[in-house]
Protein backbone atom coordinates (compact mmCIF):
# COMPACT_ATOMS: atom_id res chain seq x y z
CA UNK A 1 0.00 0.00 0.00
CA UNK A 2 1.18 3.79 -1.08
CA UNK A 3 1.91 5.36 1.99
CA UNK A 4 1.43 9.38 1.85
CA UNK A 5 1.66 12.44 3.94
CA UNK A 6 0.59 15.72 2.75
CA UNK A 7 0.88 18.85 4.93
CA UNK A 8 -1.75 21.40 5.58
CA UNK A 9 -4.32 18.46 5.50
CA UNK A 10 -7.17 19.16 7.62
CA UNK A 11 -8.82 21.38 5.31
CA UNK A 12 -9.36 22.55 1.88
CA UNK A 13 -7.08 20.65 -0.81
CA UNK A 14 -5.46 18.89 1.99
CA UNK A 15 -8.70 17.33 3.04
CA UNK A 16 -10.03 16.67 -0.43
CA UNK A 17 -6.88 15.20 -1.59
CA UNK A 18 -6.53 12.97 1.46
CA UNK A 19 -10.25 11.90 1.14
CA UNK A 20 -9.46 11.16 -3.11
CA UNK A 21 -6.19 9.38 -2.37
CA UNK A 22 -7.79 7.27 0.79
CA UNK A 23 -10.46 5.78 -1.62
CA UNK A 24 -7.78 4.64 -4.04
CA UNK A 25 -6.50 2.55 -1.73
CA UNK A 26 -3.13 5.07 -0.02
CA UNK A 27 -2.26 4.79 3.10
CA UNK A 28 -2.49 8.69 4.31
CA UNK A 29 -0.81 10.58 7.02
CA UNK A 30 -2.69 13.44 7.34
CA UNK A 31 -0.01 16.20 8.44
CA UNK A 32 -1.52 19.45 10.56
CA UNK A 33 -0.17 22.42 12.87
CA UNK A 34 -3.45 22.34 15.00
CA UNK A 35 -3.47 19.12 16.70
CA UNK A 36 -7.00 19.07 17.52
CA UNK A 37 -8.84 20.22 14.18
CA UNK A 38 -5.95 17.61 12.07
CA UNK A 39 -6.70 14.52 14.12
CA UNK A 40 -10.55 15.29 13.87
CA UNK A 41 -9.70 15.38 10.31
CA UNK A 42 -7.99 12.53 10.41
CA UNK A 43 -10.66 10.14 12.35
CA UNK A 44 -13.32 11.85 10.04
CA UNK A 45 -11.63 9.99 6.74
CA UNK A 46 -10.14 7.41 8.66
CA UNK A 47 -6.46 8.16 7.85
CA UNK A 48 -3.66 8.67 10.33
CA UNK A 49 -2.76 11.46 12.05
CA UNK A 50 0.75 13.53 12.73
CA UNK A 51 1.16 17.02 14.03
CA UNK A 52 3.70 18.58 11.78
CA UNK A 53 3.99 22.87 11.89
CA UNK A 54 6.15 23.28 8.48
CA UNK A 55 7.99 26.52 9.90
CA UNK A 56 9.00 24.44 13.31
CA UNK A 57 12.39 21.98 13.13
CA UNK A 58 11.70 20.00 15.93
CA UNK A 59 7.69 19.59 15.29
CA UNK A 60 9.06 18.49 11.73
CA UNK A 61 11.75 16.05 13.39
CA UNK A 62 9.12 14.29 15.50
CA UNK A 63 6.67 13.90 12.72
CA UNK A 64 9.49 12.14 10.56
CA UNK A 65 10.24 9.83 13.40
CA UNK A 66 6.76 9.18 14.00
CA UNK A 67 6.03 8.22 10.16
CA UNK A 68 9.26 6.17 10.25
CA UNK A 69 7.90 4.00 13.24
CA UNK A 70 5.17 3.26 11.34
CA UNK A 71 4.64 2.90 7.74
CA UNK A 72 7.77 4.50 5.81
CA UNK A 73 6.84 6.46 3.02
CA UNK A 74 6.27 5.97 -0.83
CA UNK A 75 4.49 10.32 -1.38
CA UNK A 76 4.87 13.37 -0.37
CA UNK A 77 2.94 16.36 -1.09
CA UNK A 78 4.18 19.53 0.34
CA UNK A 79 0.15 21.65 0.47
CA UNK A 80 0.45 23.52 3.64
CA UNK A 81 0.72 27.44 2.22
CA UNK A 82 -0.09 31.06 3.46
CA UNK A 83 -0.95 34.32 1.27
CA UNK A 84 0.53 36.71 3.86
CA UNK A 85 -0.85 39.83 4.77
CA UNK A 86 -3.55 41.85 3.03
CA UNK A 87 -2.33 44.96 2.59
CA UNK A 88 -1.33 47.80 -0.24
CA UNK A 89 2.26 47.10 -1.89
CA UNK A 90 3.75 50.04 -0.25
CA UNK A 91 2.61 48.99 3.11
CA UNK A 92 4.19 45.21 2.76
CA UNK A 93 7.47 44.80 5.16
CA UNK A 94 10.14 42.66 4.55
CA UNK A 95 9.00 40.56 7.25
CA UNK A 96 5.66 40.03 5.86
CA UNK A 97 7.52 38.88 3.03
CA UNK A 98 9.72 36.80 5.25
CA UNK A 99 6.90 35.04 6.97
CA UNK A 100 5.39 33.89 3.88
CA UNK A 101 8.64 32.49 2.69
CA UNK A 102 8.90 30.55 6.13
CA UNK A 103 6.02 28.74 5.63
CA UNK A 104 5.75 28.57 1.65
CA UNK A 105 9.22 27.95 0.86
CA UNK A 106 11.27 27.28 3.94
CA UNK A 107 8.59 24.83 4.92
CA UNK A 108 8.86 22.64 2.18
CA UNK A 109 13.11 22.18 2.34
CA UNK A 110 12.24 21.45 5.94
CA UNK A 111 10.16 19.12 5.20
CA UNK A 112 11.58 17.22 2.55
CA UNK A 113 14.73 17.23 4.06
CA UNK A 114 13.51 15.86 6.65
CA UNK A 115 11.69 12.70 4.89
CA UNK A 116 14.12 12.09 1.73
CA UNK A 117 15.48 9.33 4.03
CA UNK A 118 11.94 7.85 4.38
CA UNK A 119 11.56 8.38 0.37
CA UNK A 120 15.15 6.69 -0.69
CA UNK A 121 13.82 3.45 0.75
CA UNK A 122 10.28 3.73 -1.12
CA UNK A 123 10.07 1.16 -4.48
CA UNK A 124 7.91 4.33 -6.09
CA UNK A 125 9.45 8.06 -4.36
CA UNK A 126 7.10 10.95 -5.52
CA UNK A 127 7.20 14.58 -3.89
CA UNK A 128 4.32 16.86 -4.85
CA UNK A 129 4.94 20.61 -4.11
CA UNK A 130 1.76 23.00 -4.53
CA UNK A 131 2.68 26.14 -6.44
CA UNK A 132 0.55 28.69 -8.36
CA UNK A 133 -0.35 30.09 -11.41
CA UNK A 134 0.42 33.57 -9.44
CA UNK A 135 4.13 31.67 -9.19
CA UNK A 136 4.75 31.41 -13.49
CA UNK A 137 6.03 34.38 -14.85
CA UNK A 138 4.61 33.27 -18.23
CA UNK A 139 1.10 33.36 -16.59
CA UNK A 140 0.92 36.20 -14.83
CA UNK A 141 2.03 38.50 -17.69
CA UNK A 142 -0.59 37.04 -20.09
CA UNK A 143 -3.27 39.59 -20.54
CA UNK A 144 -5.60 36.59 -20.85
CA UNK A 145 -4.84 35.15 -17.78
CA UNK A 146 -6.65 36.59 -14.45
CA UNK A 147 -3.61 35.87 -12.82
CA UNK A 148 -1.92 38.65 -14.33
CA UNK A 149 -4.70 41.17 -13.13
CA UNK A 150 -3.29 40.47 -9.35
CA UNK A 151 -0.52 41.32 -6.64
CA UNK A 152 0.48 39.53 -4.10
CA UNK A 153 4.19 40.60 -3.09
CA UNK A 154 4.75 37.78 -0.88
CA UNK A 155 2.44 34.85 -2.42
CA UNK A 156 3.39 35.22 -5.70
CA UNK A 157 7.28 35.21 -4.88
CA UNK A 158 7.44 32.56 -2.81
CA UNK A 159 5.72 30.36 -4.98
CA UNK A 160 7.74 31.29 -7.97
CA UNK A 161 10.80 30.21 -5.55
CA UNK A 162 8.34 26.65 -4.89
CA UNK A 163 8.92 26.20 -8.75
CA UNK A 164 12.28 26.46 -8.67
CA UNK A 165 12.73 24.53 -5.81
CA UNK A 166 10.57 21.77 -7.61
CA UNK A 167 13.16 21.41 -10.66
CA UNK A 168 16.08 21.67 -8.44
CA UNK A 169 15.13 19.21 -5.88
CA UNK A 170 14.11 17.21 -9.51
CA UNK A 171 17.87 17.32 -10.81
CA UNK A 172 19.47 16.15 -7.19
CA UNK A 173 17.03 13.44 -6.77
CA UNK A 174 17.04 11.72 -10.20
CA UNK A 175 15.34 8.61 -7.94
CA UNK A 176 12.67 10.08 -7.24
CA UNK A 177 9.65 12.12 -9.34
CA UNK A 178 9.24 15.63 -7.99
CA UNK A 179 6.82 18.28 -9.76
CA UNK A 180 5.12 21.37 -9.27
CA UNK A 181 1.59 21.70 -9.58
CA UNK A 182 -1.12 24.71 -10.01
CA UNK A 183 -4.33 23.77 -8.55
CA UNK A 184 -6.09 26.69 -10.19
CA UNK A 185 -7.92 29.17 -8.67
CA UNK A 186 -10.12 27.15 -5.83
CA UNK A 187 -12.18 28.31 -3.62
CA UNK A 188 -10.76 27.28 -0.10
CA UNK A 189 -9.85 29.68 3.04
CA UNK A 190 -7.08 30.77 1.50
CA UNK A 191 -8.65 33.18 -0.58
CA UNK A 192 -11.85 33.91 1.45
CA UNK A 193 -13.66 31.15 -1.06
CA UNK A 194 -13.60 33.52 -4.08
CA UNK A 195 -12.28 30.96 -6.11
CA UNK A 196 -14.16 30.07 -9.34
CA UNK A 197 -13.09 26.44 -8.93
CA UNK A 198 -14.27 23.87 -6.54
CA UNK A 199 -11.90 22.26 -4.28
CA UNK A 200 -12.88 18.57 -6.24
CA UNK A 201 -11.27 20.44 -9.35
CA UNK A 202 -8.44 21.77 -7.58
CA UNK A 203 -7.31 18.76 -5.96
CA UNK A 204 -7.20 16.92 -9.28
CA UNK A 205 -4.40 17.70 -10.74
CA UNK A 206 -2.42 17.06 -7.36
CA UNK A 207 -4.03 13.55 -6.52
CA UNK A 208 -2.37 12.58 -10.25
CA UNK A 209 0.62 13.92 -9.62
CA UNK A 210 0.81 11.79 -6.45
CA UNK A 211 0.09 8.47 -8.53
CA UNK A 212 2.45 8.74 -10.91
CA UNK A 213 4.87 5.63 -11.11
CA UNK A 214 8.81 5.90 -12.22
CA UNK A 215 7.65 6.59 -15.59
CA UNK A 216 5.94 9.80 -14.81
CA UNK A 217 7.21 13.43 -14.92
CA UNK A 218 9.50 14.74 -13.36
CA UNK A 219 10.74 18.71 -13.24
CA UNK A 220 7.40 19.82 -14.54
CA UNK A 221 4.69 22.02 -14.02
CA UNK A 222 1.02 21.32 -14.72
CA UNK A 223 -2.45 21.83 -14.01
CA UNK A 224 -5.51 19.86 -14.35
CA UNK A 225 -5.61 20.93 -18.27
CA UNK A 226 -1.74 20.04 -18.87
CA UNK A 227 1.45 21.38 -18.31
CA UNK A 228 1.69 25.23 -17.63
CA UNK A 229 4.64 27.61 -18.66
CA UNK A 230 7.26 28.43 -16.15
Amino acid sequence: MTATLITGANKGLGLEVASRLLADGHDVWVAARDESLGRAAAEDLGARFVQLDVTDDASVAAAAATVAAASGLDVLINNAGIVGAHRAVEDITPQDIADVFATNVLGIVRVTQAFLALLRRSGNPVIVNVSSGMGSLAVTSDPERLESTLVSLGYATSKAAVNMLSTQYAKALPGMRVNAVDPGYTATDLNGHRGTQTVEQGAEVIVAMAKIDATGPTASFSDRHGLVPW
